[in-house]
């Protein structure tokens, strides 16, 4: 321990002069889970610094920066996972025995955990790395999922929750000491085909099916009192739910979206994970099945007759302690038999939990969704959920059909009522890969003059194939409320000016209902792109002012490569962005260094390259996906290419591109054998 910190502090010293928390003693905020808290509200309340005239002012910058984080063989490091923090920590020995220190909690794709010293304590600068772990001795995809998912931290146990993944697809869950990074007793428990049997499962025959790839993407969460883990996963064949208790360090029990193993559809994979409400209910979102539509399977292949079918919905769960996770309620949108036909999934953008006066409306426990690969926003009653527990309501095309809380006026996309389109333009039919309109969960914030808002990340699209993202990529509707009356959502205001290429979920700050701040980290690359190519452009950060939706900073070219679907952490007057490193934004004083700009590498490879990479590279350059890979691709002949992107079974992928950018990726295959 005492070695990791030495050998690391001279880094940090290097690269970071220590930076006291901006609040006074005793006042500090945690972020211990993914969106702020376990309703994912995406909402701090309690950011007394970072206004939007600081934030707009020429002190705000970056403050310190922590070493680059462990390669995995040839992999470089990326943060999919969103870093967490601990405003105050307890150190009891080493070399921040007897003192309290802010602490920030990282995991990178290449398969470590690490916490990180957000401010200086005992001559260790800003940015030192406290401890780390190697979580997996051989990562899934030669390092390039060693970690995908945000941990949760319980503040009262002093642990933290990981996930790793093993290069068998096997996943461990760890509970590591808060202080030392030690993996505490009973732990890490394994998720896989030898753990999860279909006896644990409380929905049909389903189990962890041999040789099948899960992912583990979605934030880990906890109940209220730290008893019950909660594990989704997705994406293609099944989702599951699994329930983790922690006190015995043992699986509680599970819940796959499909009754039967032959079923793809369904998973959970979305980066928040499930959310959880006062009442201790736990939502989820599931999805759709990326092979099903490239085969064509059609609406049959989504099962719409088949009893405990439930990709496409919204699940509601309770957790009992004896027989474990039952379905208590569920959502599928009026359309959900075309969308999930064509991967045109909800399970993009997670649940998120909101709580109103009782006075203000008839329906104060609300759940609200959105936007998804469709780019549509639902707003539920969570103690009514539309849907039974038993099988989805029969295919529909009429929006008014729609089981979630609608406004009484017409939509303008829809023709007539209808849940709210937020990015357009509407379709049923397209919306896979890059044509997707968002990925993310999104904020709530609860403004000064009563007015509740709901932020979405995304972009709206144009072309043949909805293939490039055009504004607005930031969308503010408000839940509109009356008494004895039941809430609905009105689009409320957009920002024409930014164009967000695949942004993670938006975040908001403010002090109490003023001074709102909404901050959206853009991974700057189509959803399609390689992330872990050397040149891969560096991420970006932007803030905007919560009411007027008005851009007042962004980050330029300071930010490294990152993952996808991250985002900051807001917390005591810094911003925490995770890249290939630990990157913190605040304000700066006169002794803080400079550092030197991560400007992003342009390629200088053919355009073929180029569209491979958009269009291509997510399945054949990924171990685990069943795609040939990129020399095999190459020792096809190049008509053969032409065909199967112009006609045969990659059109779908292909659909936008001219008769010449398909022959330039076929001869870039050819060349690059």
């Amino acid at each position: 321990m005492r070695k990791t910190i030495a050998a690391l502090a001279a880094c940090g010293s290097l690269l970071a002069l220590g930076q006291p928390s901006a609040r006074g003693a005793g006042r500090h905020a945690n972020k211990l889970t993914f969106h702020v808290s376990p309703t994912r509200e995406g909402w701090n309340a309690a950011e007394t610094v970072l206004s939007p005239d600081a934030v707009a002012g020429d002190a705000f910058g970056q403050i310190w920066q922590s070493p680059v984080f462990d390669f995995a063989g040839a992999a470089p490091p990326r943060l999919f996972a969103s870093p967490l923090y601990v405003g105050a920590l307890d150190f009891k020995s080493g070399p921040l025995g007897g003192q309290t220190a802010p602490v920030a909690y990282a995991v990178a794709s290449t398969g470590y955990a690490y916490a990180v010293l957000a401010a200086e304590r005992a001559g260790l600068a800003a940015g030192t790395v406290l401890w780390r772990r190697k979580l997996t001795p051989s990562p899934c995809q030669n390092g390039e999922m060693g970690n995908l998912s945000t941990p949760v931290i319980d503040r009262a146990a002093v642990r933290i929750y990981v996930t790793s993944c093993r290069d068998d697809w096997a996943w461990d869950v760890h509970a590591l000491d808060l202080r030392t990074g030690d993996e505490l007793p009973g732990w890490p428990l394994e998720i896989s085909h030898r753990t999860v049997p279909a006896s644990l499962n409380r929905n049909g025959t389903t189990r962890f099916e041999p040789g099948q790839i899960y992912f583990q993407r979605g934030a880990l969460n906890l109940s209220a009192d730290g008893g019950r883990l909660y594990v989704a996963f997705g994406p293609d064949m099944q989702g599951f739910l699994v329930s983790v208790d922690t006190r015995k360090a043992r699986l509680s029990s599970a819940f796959s979206s499909m009754p039967r193993s032959d079923m793809q559809q369904g998973g959970m994979w979305g980066a928040s994970g499930p959310a959880i409400d006062a009442q201790g209910r736990i939502y989820i979102a599931t999805g759709a099945s990326f092979a099903s539509a490239l085969e064509k399977r059609g609406i049959p292949g989504v099962y719409p007759d088949a009893a405990g079918a439930w990709g496409q919905s919204i699940l509601q769960f309770a957790d009992h302690p004896k027989s474990g996770l039952r379905l208590t309620g569920t959502y599928s949108p009026f359309n959900y038999c075309q969308t999930a036909a064509a991967d045109i999934d909800i399970a993009s953008g997670g649940a998120v939990v909101i709580d109103l006066d009782r006075r203000a409306t008839k329906t104060p426990r609300l759940l609200a969704q959105g936007a998804g690969k469709q780019g549509v926003a639902y707003l539920l009653d969570r103690d009514r959920m539309p849907g039974g527990t038993t099988q989805r309501h029969a295919c529909s095309t009429d929006p008014e059909t729609d089981g979630s809380l609608l406004a009484p006026t017409p939509q303008p996309e829809l023709g007539k009522r209808g849940p709210v389109v937020v990015f357009g333009p509407y379709s049923d039919s397209i919306g896979m890969v890059n044509s997707a309109k968002s990925r993310s969960t999104i904020a709530h914030f609860g403004a000064a003059d009563g007015q509740h808002y709901l932020y979405f990340s995304g972009s709206s699209k144009t072309g043949a194939d909805f293939g490039t993202s055009v504004p607005p990529s930031l969308v503010r509707l408000k839940i509109v409320t009356r008494p004895g009356q039941p809430a609905h959502l009105v689009r409320d205001a957009q920002e024409m000016t930014v164009t967000l290429q695949n942004p993670g979920s938006p975040v908001v700050s403010s002090n109490g209902g003023r001074g709102g701040l909404v901050w959206v980290l853009d991974s700057n690359v189509p959803r399609s792109a390689n992330v872990f190519l050397p040149n891969a452009p560096g991420a970006r950060l932007y803030a905007f002012d919560a009411i007027t939706l008005k851009p007042i900073w962004d980050s330029a070219d300071a930010l490294h490569p990152s993952g996808k679907y991250n985002e900051p952490a807001v917390v005591d007057g810094i911003v925490l962005v995770g890249t290939d490193r630990l990157q913190a934004f605040g304000l700066r004083r006169a002794g803080t260094p400079q550092f030197a700009a991560a400007i992003a590498q342009t390629s200088s490879n053919s355009s073929g390259m180029a569209l491979f990479q958009a269009r291509c590279a997510s399945c054949h350059e990924q171990a685990g996906t069943g795609a040939p890979d990129r020399a095999m691709l190459g020792r096809m002949g190049q008509a053969q290419i032409v065909e199967a992107l112009t006609s045969g079974k990659m059109q779908a992928l292909a659909e936008g591109l001219s008769a010449e950018e398909i022959t330039e990726i076929a001869e870039y295959l050819r060349e690059n054998r």
